[in-house]
């Protein structure tokens, strides 16, 4: 039959099984050895990652196998021409290489997942929307890439001049792209480091800004800020200014302010004025403690530093005004007073300057 010998076609037939019982049994066998490597591993580990990992392998090790008893099966029979050995370990190099990296593609693709679910049970989803797939593409490229050269390279082609122009091309657009790589870089460092988060008020103290986090980007951060407009700044100017978090590690927010009472104000009296006034307030924490410390001898005044807690999502300006008035009615209110900035200048004459200046002063009389 087709030109073959008993033993050959009984050598084709035995090949032909064995390729289909790799194909009836092996997802099977491999099933069963996952299973059992996944029980030892569970026994050690608390996680699911070990699940998900056996889980994902099960598939792409099955056609491992397939083709690793397909290779065996074709060089069992002796009777093909020589000639189909180079383009058969061609193409069974090519299903190895294909098997690889779907392993590794399945493996890395079921641990983003799991580290997914394991930052949206901690609420870090940003890191989960921006991070996570953006690194899936990156490794699938550079994945595929290197099998791409390893069959070309099986085929003969020189891989070394590809390799040096994907690197001289890589140069280039970095080059290029600076500026935009800087903003990328310095989003990943924003994400993965947490100096904020959506919705936590920022100031950027170097562009005198201050506002809610809207969105942070792999290139740039949008940031509302308080007279309702929307800034959009690059990742590269927040990452080398100074960001002062309002809203970490809580909202509470301690304010102070100065005031200055004449002198020969009863200091006490002063003191429990300004703590009673600024008590009253309603958009000052209470149970906080509320302070009003006598710092400073001025030139005009005895000067108190108010100290008190407001919560940061109210403009802090708009308290400090409702402070500052509930400060000043009640100075008012107790006949405390508020000095003037004041000079005393004393200017020194002989006694015949004087009597020039008194003749002066008759004459204009």
């Amino acid at each position: 039959m087709f030109g073959l010998e008993t033993t050959d076609l009984i050598q084709l037939a035995i090949s032909i099984g064995l390729v289909l019982a790799a194909r009836t049994i092996g997802r099977w066998l491999v099933r069963l050895l996952m299973t059992r490597v996944n029980l030892r591993l569970t026994a050690r580990t608390t996680s699911s990652l070990d699940d998900d990992l056996a889980n994902a392998a099960v598939i792409p090790l099955y056609w491992l196998l397939v083709v690793f008893v397909a290779e065996v099966a074709y060089s069992r029979l002796e009777f093909l021409p020589e000639s189909w050995d180079i383009a058969a370990s061609r193409v069974f190099f090519i299903l190895y290489v294909v098997a690889g990296m779907t392993i590794i593609l399945r493996l890395a693709g079921n641990f983003f997942d799991w580290y997914q679910g394991e930052l949206e049970t901690t609420r870090e989803v940003e890191a989960t929307e921006q991070l996570l797939p953006f690194f899936r593409r990156i490794l699938r490229a550079i994945v595929i890439a290197i099998a791409a050269i390893m069959i070309l390279d099986q085929f003969g082609v020189d891989v070394q001049g590809l390799v040096a122009t994907l690197g001289i091309t890589s140069l280039a657009i970095a080059l290029a792209a600076q500026a935009a790589l800087e903003d990328t870089i310095s989003g990943f460092l924003i994400i993965l480091d947490q100096p904020y988060r959506i919705g936590d008020r920022i100031e950027i103290q170097d562009l005198e800004t201050v506002g809610d986090v809207q969105d942070i980007g792999l290139r740039s951060s949008r940031v509302l800020t308080l007279d309702n407009r929307m800034v959009i700044v690059p990742n590269s100017v927040i990452g080398k200014s100074l960001v002062v978090n309002q809203s970490y590690p809580d909202t509470l927010y301690r304010a102070e302010t100065t005031v200055g009472v004449a002198y020969g104000t009863e200091i006490e009296k002063a003191r429990q004025t300004i703590i009673e006034a600024v008590q009253a307030s309603e958009h000052v924490i209470q149970g906080r403690p509320i302070e009003a410390l006598f710092i400073e001898f001025g030139d005009s005044s005895l000067n108190f530093a108010v100290r008190y807690w407001v919560n940061v999502p109210i403009d802090v300006k708009y308290i400090q005004d409702a402070v500052n008035t509930a400060i000043y009615d009640a100075l008012n209110r107790a006949e405390i007073e508020i000095p003037f900035p004041q000079r005393d200048v004393h200017h020194k004459v002989d006694a015949h300057a004087a009597q020039q200046i008194a003749a002066a002063l008759r004459d204009g009389a």
